[in-house]
């Protein structure tokens, strides 16, 4: 199974499209995670029409019309593994400790917010995974995402994807 694990898209705030790259692998997922900071509803609408599965929440930037459509926590299994996306963790300090404690349930976080790619493992095993922002690059050399694969109720191969500088 493919997986597409994107944030903080800000679009149009911080872009006035997605990159098409990621657009690509929107289109070749198979179920898509994004961790909220959506800002239009043309986005959703866009990945709606483009995912065979979204997994979604809203972020902080996101207004009445995407919160009345989206949770701010969502949780889905897949062969076995139990995912949870939300937008924001809070400070990276201790971030494993706070988030194994908030999500005992959970095999893999996904999170937005910072814009800044983090992949890393709780004590009890949490795997926290923030795919950065396709759009808005902050104080990182690239603007990013991630993919991953689940085989046999394994995540595997996750990536980051460094995306060109747009023009």
């Amino acid at each position: 199974m493919r997986l597409l694990l994107t944030s903080d898209t800000h679009v149009p705030t911080r872009a006035r499209s997605l990159p098409a790259p990621l657009l690509d692998a929107l289109d070749d997922a198979d179920v898509v995670f994004h961790a909220g900071d959506w800002v239009d509803t043309a986005t959703l609408d866009l990945f709606r029409a483009r995912s065979e599965r979204l997994v979604a929440v809203h972020g902080n930037n996101d207004g009445a019309a995407l919160r009345a459509q989206l949770p701010e926590i969502a949780r889905v299994s897949l062969q076995g593994v139990r995912f949870a996306v939300v937008h924001e963790t809070g400070p990276a300090r201790d971030r494993e400790r706070r988030c194994e404690a908030r999500f005992p349930d959970v095999d893999v976080l996904v999170f937005g917010h910072s814009h800044i790619p983090w992949d890393s493992h709780a004590p009890g095993g949490l795997r926290l995974l923030n795919p950065g922002s396709p759009t808005d690059r902050r104080r990182q050399l690239f603007a990013t995402y991630l993919t991953a694969r689940l085989d046999d109720g394994h995540l595997a191969d996750v990536r980051l994807h460094r995306l060109p500088p747009r023009r």
